[in-house]
């Protein structure tokens, strides 16, 4: 059984929610503002925070800032706010969903699980016999589930991870936005294009030396997006020429 924290202003949407995750989570906490939701994330390290935006003390947004400053805990938004802009906002933060005010329990415990599968129990696709993967300076060990730029590690999201781990293990090879979700979000790809191309972002700034102008995270227009590699493309004619 996991671990998870409920913070909202609302006790009675604290103890509704509750109630639905009662079935999958042994260790339920809940807070009402940010400020008691940090102290928990510290002392009781959750596997996943549902945290609200809109609440007093401390909102949701200043609360998600400061866990990212020590913690990759995975995060779902909830907020009345259902414009675009406040999605992307959350987004940017390092949260890994967002769902709108008011919400079906059974679709929040749906993405609540999913998270879970991704990131304790299934993974988001099986993993190869190797371990350690290169691409330039780039270099992923999925072992640590951890990803290094120039021989010094680099702190990722755990959704950052899944996405790069994705692409790394498929190179040179186009992925739709729709493809990608599916396969690290294990759900139905709802608002894909907008949600992935903020962690695309996220990690060409942390991978790339030029973001703007992408070495390996590249985009082809209207198709979706490949990481280019030159080391397997380099391995892969070595072995179509030992083949011949």
């Amino acid at each position: 059984m996991h671990s998870i924290l409920i913070v909202d202003d609302d006790r009675d949407i604290r103890e509704a929610v509750k109630i639905y995750m009662a079935s999958e989570f042994k260790d339920i906490y809940l807070a009402e503002n940010g400020v008691e939701a940090l102290e928990i994330v510290r002392e009781k390290q959750p596997e996943v925070v549902i945290l609200d935006i809109m609440m007093p003390v401390m909102d949701g947004f200043e609360c998600a800032e400061k866990i990212r400053e020590f913690s990759n805990v995975p995060i779902i938004f909830l907020s009345a706010k259902d414009q675009d802009a406040d999605k992307i906002a959350g987004l940017n933060i390092g949260a890994d969903d967002y769902l709108t005010k008011p919400f079906n329990p059974f679709e929040l415990l749906a993405r609540v699980k999913s998270i879970l599968r991704r990131y304790t129990d299934l993974g988001a696709q099986p993993k190869a016999p190797e371990e350690v993967y290169i691409c330039g300076n780039l270099l992923l060990d999925s072992k640590k589930e951890m990803v290094s730029r120039d021989g010094e590690w680099v702190n990722l999201t755990p959704t950052e991870y899944k996405i790069f781990e994705f692409l790394m293990l498929n190179p040179n090879q186009v992925h739709s936005s729709k493809d990608i979700y599916s396969a690290v979000w294990q759900s139905k790809p709802f608002g894909a294009e907008g949600t992935l191309a903020v962690h695309i972002r996220h990690l060409r700034e942390k991978l790339e030396i030029n973001p703007a102008e992408p070495r390996y995270i590249t985009v082809v227009w209207g198709q979706g997006y490949r990481l280019y590699n030159e080391d397997a493309l380099s391995q892969a004619k070595t072995e179509d020429k030992e083949s011949e």
